[in-house]
């Protein structure tokens, strides 16, 4: 009776949709640089799943231990996401990659309903617990200087590069914000979380997206509103730049000072204090230095949240503002999305999502 029983969910498994459709892609792509595991195998390196490291909508995260010593990080993706589209746009996006800044995916494991990915192990933790006030009286709030930020900031805009034009594919993101940028035991940040990402051919410059994705506060308005623009690695852009943005902390800063409402939030006070020459005065900021790091870095996002695609530069300009001089940067024309008014042709929904502030996140 009981052999029965297992022959019958391991049919049932076996038959399973999900299961046949990441099967077939893993053996298609049977040259995957990531080590399969089997789920006790996973077990054993979690210790039965006992040093959690963090939560999230895709399900847990646990610290373990390979047998050569080396520390990793076992994500398990929760039974909800069961299409698979999550667990193969993570195995293929990673894999196919190579840099100092993309997480190193080590290997992942795929059993019955059971679906885990084993990343490097990162003793630092993910961006946002750097970058956000610490409302636990009990804990000590996590602060990083400014060469930090500004090291963390050209970073990530390489990783990106990276993303976009330095594989044999172009990849997208397209879910780039604190909570995905892990850092080493150096502060070296690394692109995380692919599970919303998509592989397109390097030639092809605007991509078909049937629903908006990535989280509110980070999303490119083109992506829920196509008169906009056309989806593409501006995307990404977008995201990049609000991201920045929310790192030298402006929201944090100055809620004493305006009420980011839908109606002036927190990107339209930055550039109106850039366009009178004020002192931004950001948490981070110490001296002469940090003030021109800051404000760089500044100008540089505001490129990078223009509401036209067109209008954005490309990460390796970025890369190129971000390194290069002040002095040959120019303000920004101010974005529509500065606007204190939306267009009576934009939806309420748009409206909302426009002026919606990073620190309430939600996924879509």
């Amino acid at each position: 009776m009981v052999l029965a029983y297992i022959l019958l969910r391991y049919y049932r498994h076996k038959k399973n949709p999900t299961y046949i459709m990441i099967e077939n892609f893993l053996k298609q792509h049977g040259h995957l640089s990531a080590k399969r595991y089997s789920y006790l195998e996973v077990k054993k390196m979690t210790n039965s799943f006992k040093n959690k490291l963090g939560q999230g909508g895709f399900g847990s995260v646990y610290k373990g231990r390979l047998q050569n010593g080396s520390l990793v990080a076992v994500k398990v993706l929760s039974k909800l996401k069961g299409d698979g589209e999550e667990f193969i746009n993570e195995v293929a996006s990673i894999s196919m990659t190579s840099h100092v800044n993309i997480v190193s995916l080590l290997g992942f494991c795929l059993e019955s309903c059971k679906r885990f990915l084993i990343y490097e192990y990162m003793p630092n933790g993910s961006l946002e617990k750097f970058i956000y006030e610490e409302t636990d009286p009990l804990r000590l709030k996590l602060t990083l200087n400014c060469t930090t930020m500004y090291n963390i900031a050209i970073g990530v805009a390489r990783g990106l590069e990276y993303l976009h034009k330095g594989c044999n594919t172009k990849i997208l993101h397209f879910d780039i914000k604190p909570h995905n940028i892990l850092l080493d035991d150096m502060f070296c940040p690394k692109i995380s979380d692919f599970g919303l990402a998509k592989i397109c051919p390097r030639e092809k410059s605007i991509v078909s997206m049937m629903v908006a994705r990535g989280t509110i506060g980070y999303i490119a308005p083109e992506l829920f509103c196509r008169n906009f623009g056309g989806v593409s690695h501006k995307s990404d852009v977008y995201s990049y730049g609000m991201m920045v943005l929310e790192m030298l902390g402006a929201r944090e800063n100055n809620n004493s000072r305006v009420d980011f409402s839908s109606e002036n939030y927190f990107p339209h006070w930055i550039y109106n204090h850039l366009e009178s020459n004020q002192d931004l005065q950001f948490r981070c900021t110490k001296n002469q230095n940090d003030e021109e790091m800051v404000r760089k870095m500044t100008i540089v996002s505001l490129w990078c949240i223009q509401t036209d695609p067109s209008n954005r530069p490309g990460m390796s300009q970025v890369v190129e503002m971000m390194e290069g001089s002040i002095r040959s940067l120019q303000i920004p024309p101010k974005s529509l999305l500065f606007s204190s008014s939306v267009p009576q042709s934009q939806s309420s929904d748009s409206s909302e999502l426009l002026t919606y502030r990073p620190s309430k996140m939600q996924s879509v």
